[in-house]
Formats: structure tokens, sequence, C-alpha cells
């Protein structure tokens, strides 16, 4: 689920400063990955309330 754990941490590589910051950006790309898509999923949502809440106000005022 988290792919930037799939390298041990526990390993000396990981010490190494190239492989930690190797490791930190990838971690960093997947975490700007899920924030980019739960704002996706989050506007979508938040147009299916405000369609919803639009239609609510259409039913509730009289027809003209």
């Amino acid at each position: 689920m988290f792919p930037f754990f799939t390298k041990s941490c526990c390993s000396w590589d990981f010490f190494q400063p190239e492989s930690r910051k190797a490791h930190q950006e990838n971690k960093l790309k997947f975490l700007k990955w899920m924030r980019d898509d739960l704002e996706t999923r989050l506007a979508g949502l938040n147009a299916a309330i405000h369609t919803i809440e639009r239609q609510i106000n259409q039913d509730q005022d009289p027809a003209a």
C-alpha cells in the first residue's frame, strides 16, 4: 500500500545520504499523489453535494 516502505529501513544502505534522499523523494512523490487524488475525490463530493442542495432548493420553491 505504501510503496516507500518497500526498502528495508534497517539496512545499512538506507542510512547513506543518497539512499536516504532517494527514499524521501519517493515518499514525497507518493504523498503528493495521494493528496492530489484526495483533492479530486473531494471536488467530486462537493459537486454532488452542490447539485443535491440545488435540487432540494428548486423543489422547495414553487414553480413560477
